[in-house]
């Protein structure tokens, strides 16, 4: 295929990474299969959507931390502290008597994740050159799409015949395998001295180390305004503006604006768009076990074969004979993830009735999202100055995170007001319909603002595969 294999100095370090990957991959869409049963034995439903959010909200500080922390020292110190605190996350998780322990669990793997993922890619670009780096990618787009076809049945079986608490604790031997491949080379390997980035510094009134906290405050402020139901909300909204209005800007391209275009309008879209995915993603196992009466594993299989329709999308994106301009097929990824979205809605109002057009929107809305996933991250690299690629890319990430935790919180929110108890018995068909309406809302806003990325030319890009 003429693609030049990394070397083979770097073997054991390349398939620990790759394993690093596959164990974070794993663990976040296992969760989405197993959190159902969590919820039923640790109760607290109310708070369900936390499960998620608590995540994306501390992967916020850890992009920026860690990338901060790889430029002054180097990507060693911070991988080998963020594989410890994500290892210490699960035993948390997974060993959580009560709602409140568990969320506390999903936040330590946040913090963990998110470093390794950043740190994963400034490894990459480090040690490996340009055609070494497409292989690369490559290999860990595979390595972050396998879970996504085998995590949902693996945890759904886990959960059912054993306990939800080893869908966590079953990520540990892979970790622990990876450790052991990535400590002896990631030692010995010659890593070119770190070069600090003179424009990270300039971005805004704000360093980044103290924007990123108080954005990750903000969304987490955001989303208790949206649940408490009482007067103390609107102290938790004043907050929650008053603290993203100020991080913000640091973390976002230079230029930002609400309504902007370029840089800003690609961002705005992964943020909506990814978000409104998510979000809905959060609820998706729940509604199908709880409206449509299918067992954990059935429902499992509603997430890989969402993960077909992703795969394809970010197959199709790539192709040569696709003549549609990148910002063109960032915008049909956002028709199609609007219109899966849109099916699910319809699907959820009347429970029990349209199986079929869950699994049917859930394709398509994969398919959206593996084309606008890849795009927008070729977006970046088309529209940044050398100098702000790495700033540019950091700002994609944190919007991403930004909009699934933001949205994902929405359709928390949404979830908590609406939902019945009587009897001691949960009645959740009601929220199903207003959740997924929502999420299908906020894909059609990302759609919107995709329209005003502006033409970008596709250049050599389109044979590097981009993880999901």
């Amino acid at each position: 295929m003429g693609q030049v294999e990394p070397r083979r100095s770097h073997t054991a370090l390349v398939v620990g990474l790759l394993l690093c990957v596959v164990a974070i991959a794993f663990e976040q869409i296992a969760v989405v299969t197993a959190m159902p049963a969590a919820a039923a034995d640790l109760g607290d439903v109310d708070l369900y959507a936390w499960a998620f959010t608590a995540f994306v909200i501390s992967q916020i500080v850890a992009i920026v931390v860690a990338g901060r922390a790889s430029d002054k020292v180097g990507p060693r110190l911070p991988m080998v502290v963020g594989f410890i605190v994500f290892a210490l996350g699960l035993v948390v998780a997974g060993s959580a008597p009560s709602m409140p322990i568990l969320l506390l669990g999903r936040f330590i793997q946040g913090l963990g994740g998110g470093t390794m993922n950043l740190t994963v890619m400034v490894l990459v670009a480090r040690l490996f050159d340009g055609r070494e780096r497409a292989v690369m990618m490559t290999w860990m787009s595979m390595a972050w799409m396998l879970p996504a076809f085998i995590g949902p049945p693996i945890a759904g079986w886990l959960s059912t015949q054993l306990s939800w608490h080893w869908v966590f604790f079953s990520v540990l031997p892979l970790m622990a395998l990876g450790g052991l491949l990535i400590l002896s080379p990631l030692r010995h390997a010659d890593l070119p001295a770190p070069d600090e980035d003179p424009e990270l510094n300039a971005r805004g009134g704000l360093s980044p180390l103290l924007a990123a906290p108080m954005v990750a405050v903000g969304a987490a402020s955001l989303q208790i305004a949206g649940q408490r139901f009482d007067a103390w909300s609107l102290a938790w909204l004043a907050a929650a503006v008053l603290l993203l209005g100020l991080g913000l800007p640091t973390l976002l391209p230079r230029g930002y604006r609400l309504i902007g275009t370029g840089l800003a309008a690609n961002v705005n879209t992964r943020l909506l768009i990814t978000g409104a995915f998510f979000g809905a993603e959060t609820f998706l196992t729940l509604m199908l076990t709880r409206s449509e009466g299918l067992d954990l594993t059935t429902a499992g299989l509603a997430l890989t074969i969402g993960s077909i329709g992703w795969t394809a999308g970010s197959w199709l994106q790539s192709r040569p004979w696709l003549m549609l301009r990148r910002d063109q097929i960032v915008s049909v990824g956002g028709v199609a993830t609007a219109a899966g979205l849109s099916l699910v809605a319809t699907a959820a109002w009347f429970p029990g009735s349209l199986l079929w057009a869950v699994v049917v929107g859930w394709v398509v809305g994969g398919l959206g999202m593996g084309l606008q996933m890849s795009s927008t991250n070729l977006v970046v690299m088309e529209l940044s100055p050398a100098a702000e690629l790495g700033a540019n890319t950091s700002s994609l990430q944190v919007g991403e995170a930004l909009g699934s935790s933001l949205v994902a919180g929405l359709a928390g929110t949404i979830f908590a007001a609406l939902i019945v108890v009587s009897d001691d018995e949960t009645r959740l068909g009601v929220a199903f319909g207003p959740v997924f309406t929502a999420m299908a809302v906020v894909a059609v806003l990302g759609l919107v603002a995709s329209l005003r990325i502006g033409p970008v030319v596709n250049h050599s890009l389109d044979n590097i595969s981009t993880s999901r």
